[in-house]
């Protein structure tokens, strides 16, 4: 049994296709919501469990390098693996400039629905802002209309300045005049220590989210029908506070990355 499972474990790192195949992995490492939606015909199709000290280039890619975004500079050197089965996104500061970081699947992997599922720590200082979302490359291509233009997807969004909140978030129509927007907090009083479990659900008709397998959010608003892509971030916006009074480095940390749909 243990070779077989290696063989499956072997076939997936070598995969290169950019169509996924289901991945065949005993039903107790998945999440108990993971395994309703298991039992109801979804198959693990794409992951990172984020396993050795690189970061996999054929899954991932670093995304804005060098970019100035808003109070940071993305930075390749605040992404990194832990060695434990984990990536670490920092915020970092060199030679007076804030360092960020975010890696996305724009080249590598875009699809739509299914059940999206990442466990995290989040940061602990005040300043920056967490994320796992998903992203249209076609955002705003058609005005007043999400269901072809796609929506950015924001599974979770978490900052100090509201330490026990939970946000998710909804944006479409682009980012200029037209932009339109909508969320919804949850509170989550434990959030601020260990690993959590966030989770989205996307149909034809509806988004629902999740927190620690618990429903936070249901929503048919701006239901995107656009192959997207999965962005992981630590972004310096202003929005979750003053981050000069930061004891750096931070860092939120990020265990994996699962994506179930149906045949």
């Amino acid at each position: 049994m243990k070779k077989l499972f290696f063989l499956f474990a072997f076939c997936w790192s070598c995969a290169k296709s950019s169509e996924p195949k289901p991945v065949s992995l005993p039903d107790s490492d998945d999440t108990p919501l993971a395994q309703t939606f298991i039992k109801d015909g979804y198959k693990r199709v794409w992951q990172d469990e984020f396993n050795g000290t690189a970061l996999d280039l054929t899954k991932w890619e670093y995304r804005q390098a060098g970019v100035v975004r808003n109070l940071g500079r993305v930075a390749k050197e605040t992404v990194s693996l832990d060695g434990k089965g984990n990536l670490v996104i920092q915020l970092l500061k060199t030679d007076g400039e804030y360092k960020i970081g975010q890696i996305g699947t724009e080249k590598t992997y875009k699809t739509k629905y299914g059940y999206y599922e990442c466990r995290a720590r989040m940061n602990h200082e005040p300043g920056p802002h967490v994320a796992f979302w998903l992203q249209s490359p076609t955002l705003g291509k058609y005005l007043n209309d999400p269901v072809r233009s796609g929506t950015e997807i924001d599974i979770f969004e978490y900052h100090r300045k509201e330490p026990t909140t939970v946000h998710h978030n909804l944006h479409w129509d682009g980012y200029g005049t037209d932009h339109k927007t909508t969320g919804q907090k949850t509170t989550t009083p434990s959030i601020e220590t260990g690993f959590h479990t966030f989770g989205l659900l996307w149909t034809e008709k509806e988004y629902v989210f999740y927190v620690d397998g618990k429903e936070t959010w249901r929503t048919t608003t701006a239901v995107s029908n656009v192959d997207e892509y999965i962005i992981l971030s630590l972004e310096l916006t202003g929005w979750g506070g003053d981050p000069a009074k930061a004891t750096l480095p931070d860092e939120v940390v990020y265990d994996y990355v699962r994506v179930y749909q149906k045949p």
